[in-house]
């Protein structure tokens, strides 16, 4: 940690001292009735040949503030929504204030409108993609929709894929701490008209953790003027069960202060069926065959809130509050399992029924505050501080009956576990930026301090109640991370150029009551990467980027403990997880800024994953999560959107890939075995606008997956056909909106692990097939966009199950 940062005070001395004489430039911008105009974007030019030198945004006033500008001559040029003022000359030798720069906004008459919007634009900078949707024809869907149909993204259930894993989402760079469902839900109701851009990031620069992968980033239209509004939101789901979700938000604005409150509450009770068959096997072959039927049937009761506060104490200080509280204070679960056991002939042996109830409680409190402070050489130095509190109860009462064929009753087994988890997690960190001309430099330290304390007991109660030491546990965990970074960046001519490099010392020890040796890692490790963008001319240009990665284990992954379905049916952590390091390989080609082709490769190295296995002796049925042996990525991505008129948006998405794992098969005689598998992704998505006023508006999307490779099993093939209609009224004030998914039913597969002595499949049936009615309301100011944002902690995202 020492080392870290002398590196980063040697590196602000360095920044500082090197800096030469320059000046500022302070003006406004306005329009032809001396309006100001907010926001608008303002470029200083080369005399020369135009090209620009430096580039920044008006205030909510319309006021601009350009520094660290050399000594010489310049063109000042201004523009807002695709109208520019008139170059003006300036001579900078000393700090500038000038008057006003004019925008002529231009504004006709006509007797009948026809609504129409611009195609979004995909815009490829040195270590990102920008998918600019503002004002475009896809802007007045949901965020959720939004992001479906973002280049490079795979939508799996309720989880957003990038490159077949998991991505991350942040919104105005603060990542959003919920799980897969929860982030749907969030974005399913959160205006896409909010949206200015969605950035993709399929290697993150040096500034970002090294725990985990590509990034999805909304980045937020900003706020115009001070006020008050607020909604409230409705929504009815038609499945197996009916559901319902109320929200609410609230945003206030004055000159120096933002704050934004929301609240949700989204009570559910959901169905998942799932068939399994399990072929036990020995040397002769197979010798009992299990067909299990499980239903079941969850209950849920959930509230999310949410306090954002932002305070200007000047010009250059800014403090900023927000907290998060998602309290679950019910969810029941009742499980329902027959199995009829089958000889290897095929007849019926016996069968057994499962009930199961499980009872959970969790709470997850967070708190995150910033100080960001502006320097007048054109810098900024952000200061971050941050705690959350998870907290986890969960109770299983399990009982299985079994019985002869003529359906004698044979005997019973009843047990019980009783679980309890808190984790507290503290982090505090430190950025520095700084802009040298056409150079941008970044520094920062970062400290991460993580306690996990966990308890199960297990107990019998065939004959009364009896605790089981050796099936019950207590585990702590303990982790501290240490992180420094250094980045720099410079573009010139028709390249670009971005490297960074990150550290991060870890240290962490686990000890379980049930095993003998201490787990104790410590470990310090450099995360490199590197961009270059060659723009040859306007109709090509391409690109590279590599970064290294870390991904370390979740901490109900380390947890021992056992989660049962029945006494022969289980999911167990593995505190012998060690993180897992990959190297990330991407080169693009673009055509026309329309097309755009992507070869990417990836070295996973020793990934985690949950992989199934049946113990042929005992007849069990596991989930086992542990590090595989290797494991690689590679595929071929081509994205392009057409407008094909004005009312008729296509998106387009095809995915050719390759996944191959090798892992340890702990119930084949430890021998390792190597899975694989090519595939092909197709999205095609209809975006249309249905009236002429632009206010009514329809969808209709079709995905097509031929397959992928989920730990030891293989997936067949799904489709997923959906329609959405969307109708705003009164000025957009009131929104109706309808939606319907899986039209084919085709959208649930089976799952088939099938090698050496293993021999099972299943086929998973949530509730895909729905109807949903949502209703929104705006009220007050409802133009006013809203700073709403959640806490940026990739130590959260390890909390979710």
């Amino acid at each position: 940690m020492k080392i870290l940062l002398t590196t980063l005070l040697i590196a602000l001395g360095i920044c500082q001292s090197i800096l030469a004489q320059t000046f500022e430039l302070k003006g406004s911008i306005k329009d032809q009735n001396e309006k100001p105009i907010p926001f608008a974007s303002v470029f200083l030019l080369q005399v020369s040949d135009s090209v620009m030198v430096k580039g920044t945004s008006a205030d909510e006033e319309g006021v601009f503030l350009m520094e660290n500008i050399n000594e010489g001559l310049y063109f000042l040029q201004a523009s807002y929504i695709g109208q520019s003022s008139e170059y003006l000359a300036l001579e900078i030798f000393r700090d500038t204030k000038i008057g006003a720069v004019i925008i002529h906004q231009q504004a006709e008459q006509l007797n009948e409108v026809t609504v129409t919007s611009s195609k979004p634009v995909v815009k490829r900078e040195v270590d990102r993609i920008v998918f600019n949707v503002e004002n475009t024809v896809i802007s007045q869907n949901s965020s959720w929709d939004i992001l479906r149909q973002t280049p490079g993204v795979i939508v799996m259930g309720d989880a957003l894929k990038v490159r077949n894993r998991a991505t991350t989402i942040y919104i105005n760079n603060r990542k959003v701490q919920l799980s897969e469902e929860e982030v749907r839900s969030l974005l399913e109701n959160y205006k896409g008209e909010n949206i200015k851009s969605v950035e993709v990031m399929y290697n993150p620069s040096a500034s970002y953790d090294a725990e985990g992968g590509s990034i999805l980033n909304i980045v937020t239209s900003k706020n115009v003027s001070v006020g008050y509004k607020g909604d409230v939101n409705v929504g009815y789901t038609q499945g197996v069960f009916p559901k319902y979700n109320f929200g609410t938000s609230h945003f206030y604005k004055t000159q120096k202060l933002n704050v934004n409150a929301s609240y949700n509450f989204a009570p559910k009770k959901e169905y998942k069926g799932l068939l399994n068959t399990v072929n036990f096997m020995d040397d002769t072959g197979v010798f009992s065959m299990w067909d299990t039927d499980f239903d079941q049937t969850i209950r849920t009761k959930a509230h999310i809130g949410a306090l954002t506060v932002d305070y200007d104490v000047d010009d250059r200080n800014k403090i900023s509050l927000t907290t998060n509280a998602q309290l679950q204070p019910k969810r029941d679960a009742e499980y329902f399992q027959e199995t009829i056991i089958r000889n290897g002939a095929g007849m019926v042996d016996s069968t057994f029924t499962t009930n199961s109830y499980l009872d959970e409680k969790k709470n997850n409190l967070s708190g995150d505050i910033t100080y960001k402070h502006t320097f007048k050489n054109q810098g900024n130095l952000n200061v971050n501080a941050h705690y959350t509190y998870f907290d986890l109860n969960r109770s299983q009462d399990v009982g299985s009956d079994y019985f002869l064929p003529d359906g004698s009753f044979i005997r019973d087994f009843d047990f019980l576990t009783i679980a309890d988890q808190q984790i507290d997690i503290i982090t505090a960190q430190l950025d520095y930026n700084k802009y040298f001309g056409s150079t941008s430099f970044e520094t920062g330290v970062k400290g991460s301090f993580i306690d996990s304390r966990s308890t199960l007991g297990y107990f019998l109660q065939n004959n009364g109640t009896e605790f089981i030491p050796n099936l019950s546990d207590d585990y702590t965990y303990d982790e501290s991370v240490y992180a420094g970074y250094v980045s720099f960046s410079k573009d010139w001519e028709k390249w670009s150029i971005k490297s960074g490099l990150r550290a991060e010392q870890t240290i962490s020890t686990g000890v379980s009551s049930n095993v003998t040796t201490i787990n104790n890692l410590e470990y310090l490790e450099f995360f490199p990467s590197l961009y270059v963008l060659h723009t040859i001319n306007e109709n090509h240009s391409v690109s590279f980027d590599y970064s290294r990665k870390l991904k370390r284990p979740r901490y109900d992954d380390l947890n021992p403990f056992r989660t049962y379905i029945n006494e022969r049916t289980f999911e167990e952590g593995n505190p012998n997880l060690i993180p897992n390091f990959s190297h990330n390989f991407n080169v693009n080609y673009t055509l026309q800024q329309e097309y755009f082709f992507d070869f990417y490769y990836r070295d996973n190295g020793r990934y985690i994953s949950t992989l199934t296995f049946q113990d042929n002796t005992n007849l069990v049925l596991k989930d086992v999560t542990q590090n595989v042996l290797k494991s690689t990525s590679y595929g071929l991505d081509f994205t392009y959107g057409k407008s094909i008129t004005n009312n008729w948006y296509l998106y387009s998405y095809i995915s050719l890939f390759h996944e191959d794992e090798t892992f340890m098969a702990i119930e084949s005689n430890e021998n390792s075995f190597a899975l694989e598998y090519n595939g092909a992704y197709i999205d095609l998505t209809n975006y249309l606008t249905l009236s002429k006023d632009g206010t009514f508006k329809g969808e209709l999307g079709f995905v097509y997956l031929s397959g992928y490779l989920q730990g030891s099993y293989i997936q067949d093939e799904l489709m997923n056909l959906t329609l959405g209609l969307r109708k705003s009224f009164k000025d957009n004030r009131m929104v109706l909106s309808l939606s319907a998914n899986d039209l084919l039913n085709r959208y649930n597969t089976y799952f088939t692990s099938n090698y050496l002595n293993q021999d099972n499949r299943f086929l998973s049936t949530p509730e895909t097939q729905y109807v949903k009615v949502g209703f929104t309301y705006n009220f007050g100011n409802f133009r006013l966009e809203d700073n709403q944002r959640d806490i940026e902690k990739i130590e959260r995202e390890r909390l979710d199950n």
